[in-house]
């Protein structure tokens, strides 16, 4: 125990001693602005880019590659997408993934149906009773107290925000008509 003071106290006394030494450097030390450009881990991610970052949507990712939609949704956009998470396809009917994956045009009719040209923010949402899809279609906008529901599924999370556009994550899978 005795020891551990002793070095302890010695070690302090040094420390106290070459800071309180002087000295004759005149080095003088010049800040350099940093001109290097951002890494890439800062900037916004794309739609897709972020839904596969995110991890709850690795079936709505494995269809837009099955319908050849990532090049589309990785462009320019803007676009509103409205998400279904990987528990979303897991409550439709048994085989209605594995018959939407094994016929291409209807599988690109309902994922078209989940997007809307556009950057459609939370907020703008509420102000709307429908919106028209790429798919053709309108889906339905409806407010119910705090919820917002598309068609019948509930939007969960709003305003991811992506470098090409926005993600609301809902809670079911939509469908449309005929």
């Amino acid at each position: 125990m005795r020891t551990r003071f002793l070095v302890g106290a010695i070690l302090a006394l040094s420390l106290v001693a070459a800071a309180c030494s002087s000295s004759t450097d005149d080095t003088t030390t010049t800040a350099v602005p940093d001109t290097t450009a951002a890494p890439a881990a800062n900037e916004m991610a794309d739609i897709v880019d972020t839904a596969i970052a995110d991890g709850r949507f690795t079936t709505l990712v494995a269809a837009l590659q099955a319908a050849d939609l990532v090049d589309t949704l990785k462009g320019e956009g803007p676009f509103t997408v409205f998400a279904p998470t990987d528990d979303a396809f897991a409550a439709l009917p048994d085989g209605t993934v594995d018959g939407l994956l094994a016929d291409i045009p209807a599988l690109t009719d309902v994922l078209t149906y989940h997007v809307v040209s556009g950057k459609v923010l939370a907020a703008d949402v509420v102000g709307l009773d429908s919106a028209t899809t790429l798919q053709g279609s309108d889906v339905t906008i409806r407010v119910e107290g705090d919820s917002v529901f598309i068609n019948d599924s509930q939007v969960i999370i709003t305003d991811i925000e992506t470098s090409n556009g926005v993600i609301h994550v809902i809670d079911a899978v939509l469908i449309p008509a005929g």
